[in-house]
């Protein structure tokens, strides 16, 4: 018995294996951190860019409309279409379009209306200010999204730092503000 235990401990066969075995799961935690934090970077940037390309049409008159719940629509679809990459934008995107005084300046509140993920069916609760010639206006946009790895430890911290009863589940937040003024492009009423 003794010499088997000896020739045992002796025996360097499969050393590189253990080593393996011990750094491979390391690296790996760490590509797959890499890439969920890319993907979400992806989204990020695409979700600005949306909301760039709807505050450029808004603000230059390209999308004029008084109605709020048409201007509604039709924000959150050019924002879609110009976000392709994010999954479910048409049921997951809520926004805002919030006038502000300057010269009575007022904050806009921290809390952003997303979507409550618990009842898709509701009605959007974003507040829709339609704004006129030379109107300071802020657009806000939150988006919904599940993490491509939920079960990596960055898809984990993503889904713990957004936990409540909104979010429903395995979810995270993208928010983007743009404030712009509106062009005088249309006729002044006199008002």
């Amino acid at each position: 018995m003794k010499n088997l235990l000896q020739r045992f401990w002796k025996d360097d066969n499969g050393t590189s294996s253990i080593e393996i075995v011990l750094v491979f799961p390391v690296f790996f935690g760490f590509f797959l951190m890499t890439y969920e934090s890319g993907i979400l970077s992806s989204r990020q940037v695409m979700l600005e860019h949306g909301v760039d390309v709807a505050t450029r049409e808004i603000r230059i008159g390209v999308i004029a409309t008084d109605d709020a719940d048409d201007l509604r629509d039709i924000l959150r679809a050019r924002i879609c279409e110009a976000a392709s990459i994010l999954p479910d934008c048409a049921t997951q995107l809520e926004i805002e379009l919030i006038q502000r005084n300057p010269r009575n300046w007022t904050a806009l509140a921290a809390d952003i209306e997303c979507v409550d993920r618990s009842d898709l069916s509701a009605a959007y609760t974003g507040n829709i200010d339609t704004g006129g010639n030379n109107q300071l206006m802020f657009l806000r946009a939150c988006i919904r999204i599940d993490p491509f790895l939920p079960s990596s430890a960055l898809g984990k911290a993503f889904i713990a730092a957004n936990e409540g009863n909104a979010a429903a589940g395995d979810s995270y937040a993208l928010v983007a503000t743009s404030a712009f003024v509106v062009e005088p492009f249309r006729a002044d009423d006199g008002t």
